[in-house]
This record gives structure tokens, C-alpha cells and sequence, in this order.
């Protein structure tokens, strides 16, 4: 602040000379102190200082306000600060989510809009050779591209990443400090020239102070990256444009040239817009069919749970309006003792391949359902003999020892079945949920493998015996 009191220009040039010397010095501690893995982004940074200072001092020492020789190290600082940013996103580059690449993007048109309307226009016109041309229209550009950059890289870092956060101010700092030079080169901003020093001293500060992080050795790794901040960066988006929409109409009446440009990037935006907005779309969709899965699916065996199965009946209503259904209750016989002797891992694993047979035994349009624990439901439009095939069907594809992970484990069913004609599908579920459990605990109780509920007051009454043991080869 004291060449700013002052008002020297020769400790404007001294001070800006001592924060980039302590700016380097400070770089290359911290990187033999740190040793990160790839320290070139860090020697970039370093490195770009001394043309950024080279060309503050060629600016307040130069009769005129601007020179190609200070443009062109001002500009080598600049490009050596936008590969340093490149090499620090690249791992974040190949992993981050393509919705923040074209939120990026899409803010770095904008930037890139209003750069040609309030830095590039008012100046294009009026300048003359080729190399103040050239100038003219890099500067901003560059500004757009390192915000693009900027903006990327806040999207992909997190808050433990400190280093990262310290570089982000330093080039925020170092896009003002340029930005306020341009305004001053149109002509839209008028204030001291050494006042525009004081955010390219904050970025030399915050370079160092990144440098010195121990979390500068991680800056460039690679790491899992979690885009965050959808709704952030959608709200910049919203400005940006209404920004945009308005930007040509504080320049009118525009030139062939500005027209040709402002058109051509307002029609990038728009189309930026558009497909953001249809992955949005898309997204979301996509977001709520999960979520309603999930709220209909067993987590384990991926068939449905009991709260989609008592829905199940409104929803074929029109299908099975006409014909005869049938519900079938299937227990696994002795699962709790297999579960209690070996764990519930391999109950787990038990569980899974009974739901993956009793899945193939059944046609495609039955529903198969999980009813809880090792109970499952198959519901599907079958007269008797019909339901009498697939019952004994089930019964069949429980022949077969399960291979789980501790050995071949032997494993029966039970099934219970209730049927009902086409008058009685206004009938609720639960009717036949309760009329098959009752018809199945009793074919356990009395070893039958499968009854249908209208014939248990029939049924023999001696019970048969049953039991499992495990099998020492399966232990």
C-alpha cells in the first residue's frame, strides 16, 4: 500500500519486483519441500511471474500506455499460467462428469461475449498493425479460456484440497488484474494505472502461499473427482446468459463484424443450453426411475418387494380382468437352521440363487415377488391345472443341491396355493396371500410339497417328520 500512497511509480515497479522474487523463492521451497509427483504446473507458475513483472515494469516506465514488448510478456505470463492450470486439471480432465465440462464451457462463451463486446470492439476499430490487432483480441480471449479453466477447476476440487483453493484466488487475481488493464485500454474504466497492481501482488501472494500447502504435492495427482455444485454453476449459467441477451444492446448499433461475432457465439450458447438442459432432463428421468426400482425391488434378489406385489393386482387389473389367478407361497423348508449353521452370508447367497431358479421356473409375464426373509410369491392368471404344472415345477428346480460358498447345501420347499375365478380379481391380494400361507404351512406340516387351499379340510392329518442337518463334506 505505501507506493500506492505515495504515489511513485519507481516503489509501484520495486514493490511488484520483491513480491515476484518472494513468489519464486517461495515455489521452489515449497516444492523440495513437498516433492510432489509432478511439479512442472508449479514451475510454470513460478516461471510465468517473470514476464507478468517484465511487462508491469515496461508499462509504468513506458511513455506510452502500452507497448508490444510488455503486451508480448505480459501474454507469454499468461499462457505459461494457462498450461500450468491444464497439467493441474488434466486427471481431473478424463474423469470429471461431461455436464461439467459444458457447464464450463458454456460460462466461458459467456465470458467470451461480453469480452468481445466491452474489450475487443471498442478497440478493434481504432488500432493499427498487426501486432496491436493480435493483442487486442488475445487478451480477452485468453480471459475467456482461463475462466473456462477456473470455472472447470472449482467444479472438480474439494474443500481439503487448500492448495488448489489458493491457486484458484491467484488466478481469479491475475484475470482481474488483466481485465482492469483492458478496461482501461477501451476506455470504460478510468482509475491510476498502480491501483490495477494491487490484484496481480494478491496472485503473486496466494501462488506462494499454495506453494507452501503441504496439499500442493497433491494438486496434480490423480483422485477420484465428484462433480458438485450442479445448481451453483446452473444459476452462473442463468446470468451469464441474461447477461448475454442483453451485452449486444449496451454496444449498439454494432458493426458487420461485431454482428457476425456476437451471433455466432449467442447461437453456441443457446445450443449449449439446449443439450444441458436435455441431459438435465435426462437425468432426472433417469434419477426417478431408479429411485421408483428401488422402491419396488427386493435390494437382494432384484424381484419385487411386498409393497409392489399388493399394488400388482390394480396394476394388470385390465389383463387378468378375464381369467382365472392363481398365488403361489413358496417357504424354503429348514432355512433357518442352514442360516444359524453356516451364517447369514451364505443365507444370503441361498436366498439369491432360490429367487434366480424360482425366476426361470415361471413364465415371463408372472409375477415373482419377495415376500420376506425366505418366502416368495409367484401370481400369475392359471386355472388348477395349470397352477398344479407350475407348482410342480417349483417343486423340481429344488432337486438340485445349491452350490454356495462352504459346499453343495440340499434344500426342499413348500407351496401353498389359492386360486380364485375372473369375478373374484376385484378381490384384494391379501385374501389370496393368506388363503396360500395357510394351504402351504399345512403341506409343510403334513410333508406334501403342495396343496391348494380349497382341499385342506381333506388332507390326511398325520404329520411327517422333517429335518436338516449340515453335511460335514459342505462344511
Amino acid at each position: 500500500m505505501i507506493p500506492l500512497v505515495l504515489g511513485s511509480p519507481l516503489l509501484s515497479v520495486t514493490a511488484t519486483l520483491l513480491a515476484a522474487s518472494a513468489a519464486v523463492t517461495v515455489a521452489g521451497f515449497g516444492v523440495r519441500r513437498h516433492t510432489p509427483a509432478h511439479p512442472l504446473p508449479w514451475y510454470l507458475l513460478a516461471a510465468a511471474t517473470v514476464p507478468y513483472t517484465l511487462g508491469t515494469v515496461l508499462r509504468e516506465f513506458g511513455s506510452a500506455p502500452s507497448s508490444p514488448l510488455d503486451e508480448i510478456c505480459t501474454l507469454t505470463g499468461y499462457i505459461a499460467t494457462g498450461a500450468a492450470a491444464l497439467l493441474w486439471l488434466r486427471p481431473r480432465q478424463t474423469r470429471a462428469h461431461p455436464d461439467v465440462l459444458l457447464d464450463s464451457g458454456l460460462i466461458g462463451l459467456g465470458a467470451l461475449l461480453a469480452s468481445w463486446i466491452f474489450l475487443i470492439a471498442p478497440v478493434l476499430h481504432t488500432v493499427e498493425g498487426r501486432m496491436n490487432t493480435f493483442t487486442v483480441v488475445a487478451y480477452p480471449v485468453f480471459d475467456a479460456l482461463l475462466l473456462t479453466l477456473l470455472a472447470h477447476s472449482l467444479a472438480t476440487s474439494s474443500r481439503s484440497e487448500t492448495a488448489l483453493r489458493l491457486l484458484h484466488i491467484g488466478l481469479a487475481f491475475t484475470l482481474l488484474t488483466e481485465i482492469g488493464f483492458r478496461l482501461t485500454a477501451a476506455g470504460t474504466l478510468t482509475t491510476d494505472p498502480t491501483l490495477l497492481l494491487l490484484p496481480l501482488l494478491g496472485a503473486f501472494a496466494t501462488f506462494g502461499a499454495a506453494a507452501l500447502h503441504p496439499t500442493m504435492a497433491a494438486v496434480s495427482e490423480r483422485r477420484p473427482v465428484r462433480p458438485h455444485h450442479s445448481r451453483q454453476r446452473a444459476s452462473v449459467i442463468a446470468v451469464a446468459l441474461v447477461v448475454s441477451s442483453l451485452v449486444p444492446v449496451a454496444r449498439a448499433p454494432l458493426s458487420q463484424l461485431d454482428q457476425v461475432v456476437v451471433s455466432t457465439v449467442l447461437a453456441l450458447l443457446l445450443i449449449g443450453l439446449l443439450i444441458r438442459s436435455e441431459r438435465a432432463i435426462g437425468r432426472s428421468t433417469r434419477s426417478e426411475r431408479r429411485a421408483r426400482y428401488q422402491a419396488d425391488h427386493d435390494p437382494l434378489t432384484g424381484l419385487l418387494n411386498r409393497s409392489a406385489l399388493l399394488r400388482v393386482l390394480h396394476r394388470d387389473h385390465r389383463d387378468w380382468a378375464e381369467r382365472p389367478l392363481c398365488l403361489l407361497f413358496v417357504d424354503l423348508d429348514e432355512f433357518k437352521a442352514i442360516n444359524d449353521s453356516y451364517g447369514h452370508t451364505v443365507g444370503d447367497e441361498l436366498i439369491v440363487q432360490a429367487a434366480k431358479r424360482i425366476r426361470t421356473a415361471v413364465r415371463r409375464d408372472d409375477v415373482v415377488a419377495r415376500y420376506g426373509g425366505d418366502e416368495f410369491i409367484v401370481l400369475a392368471p392359471l386355472d388348477r391345472d395349470e397352477a398344479t404344472t407350475m407348482a410342480e415345477r417349483l417343486l423340481g428346480i429344488f432337486m438340485k443341491p445349491f452350490p454356495l460358498s462352504t459346499g453343495e447345501v440340499p434344500l426342499t420347499a413348500s407351496i401353498g396355493l389359492a386360486c380364485g375365478g375372473p369375478r373374484d380379481i376385484d378381490a384384494t391380494v391379501y385374501d389370496l396371500i393368506r388363503d396360500a400361507d395357510a394351504a402351504m404351512y399345512m403341506a409343510k406340516r403334513r410333508g406334501f410339497g403342495y396343496m391348494f387351499h380349497d382341499t385342506i379340510r381333506h388332507a390326511p392329518t398325520e404329520p411327517i417328520q422333517q429335518g436338516w442337518r449340515p453335511r460335514e463334506t459342505a462344511v
